[in-house]
């Protein structure tokens, strides 16, 4: 686990441990832009009932699954997750899973939203939530404030581990377009078509990303050189890892790295679901790279423009997945 540390978060209250801990995730994101984290505080009744409501939505039949089917200006169920290797411009069949996905600006008004970005974009979609399973809605909502708040001071512990003051990042992130994504990763009773993977090769879009993975099924590989690296489900833990925009913001002192969820053996028949919470930037943020190492500064980007151009090639499909 070398190349993806284990970084104890426990201390991150006391103002004298930060540094360290700052330390520590920017030595992760200069090598691999992966960690995971424990003795994070979120609650873990919180990520239990979150993994109950949401594994029981999956299991529901189709047609319960359909009522809030994701649809042209909404975003719920999607019976394909979309081809996540098309966001790098590589030719993949479809990924293997089902997916639910809410966003924080889900709750704006319609006027609010459309205000997001003169594009398509998920951000910019309705959040629609299921009736059953009983308290899904108010477990999302309550998960979500609480990856938001825990995204917000790794954003802060990044700052000080690029030399910048905690609040750096504030100011991008004061009105963040972030979202909520189950993975479910059903059953393979049929044989994959070539290439096709549960989540296909890429790299994540935005900020950072903090994922809950079951702790018992694998399946998350990161890319060290040609070789792909498991990366361990420890309990209780999430895996962390930056994003295209956050690599450009460090001026590519730090690495978004290459990942994807390979399938399980032949033999094997479980599911799997994981959640990922993606941090996404304001989608008007201007993201100016701080210096390189040789003290060069690199192209500023638009985080919207950027991240929006990434979403519409990963639901390019013709599987009635782009809304």
């Amino acid at each position: 686990m070398s190349y993806v540390p284990i970084i104890d978060l426990s201390s991150r209250n006391n103002p004298a441990a930060r540094t360290t801990l700052a330390h520590a995730i920017g030595q992760a994101c200069e090598s691999s832009g992966f960690f995971v984290i424990v003795g994070h505080g979120v609650p873990a009744d919180l990520v239990e009932s979150m993994y109950t409501v949401t594994n029981a939505f999956f299991k529901l039949p189709e047609a319960d699954k359909d009522l809030v089917l994701n649809r042209p200006g909404v975003s719920g169920f999607r019976r394909f997750g979309g081809t996540t290797a098309q966001s790098l411009d590589l030719e993949s069949p479809p990924d293997l899973c089902e997916a639910f996905s809410a966003h924080v600006t889900g709750e704006l008004s319609d006027q609010e939203r459309s205000e997001l970005g003169d594009y398509w974009a998920t951000w910019k979609l309705a959040n629609i939530w299921p009736e059953y399973p009983a308290g899904f809605e108010s477990t999302w909502t309550e998960y979500m404030t609480a990856m938001t708040e825990l995204a917000a001071d790794l954003m802060r512990l990044s700052a000080l581990a690029l030399g910048q003051d905690e609040q750096y990042f504030d100011g991008g992130f004061d009105a963040h377009v972030s979202s909520l994504v189950a993975n479910y990763y059903y059953p393979q009773v049929e044989p994959p078509l070539p290439g096709q993977l549960r989540r296909g090769a890429h790299t994540d879009f935005g900020g950072l990303t903090v994922l809950y993975q079951e702790d018992d099924l694998g399946g998350l590989q990161v890319l060290q050189g040609d070789d792909w690296r498991d990366v361990q489900a420890i309990p209780g833990s999430f895996v962390v890892n930056i994003g295209d925009l956050m690599a450009l913001w460090t001026g590519g002192r730090w690495v978004s790295t290459m990942h994807r969820v390979a399938n399980p053996d032949r033999q094997q028949t479980s599911s799997r679901l994981s959640v990922p919470f993606f941090y996404q930037p304001n989608h008007d943020a201007l993201v100016v790279p701080l210096p390189s190492i040789d003290g060069r500064s690199g192209p500023s980007v638009v985080a919207g423009e950027w991240m929006a151009a990434k979403l519409a090639k990963m639901f390019a499909n013709p599987a009635g997945t782009r809304s």
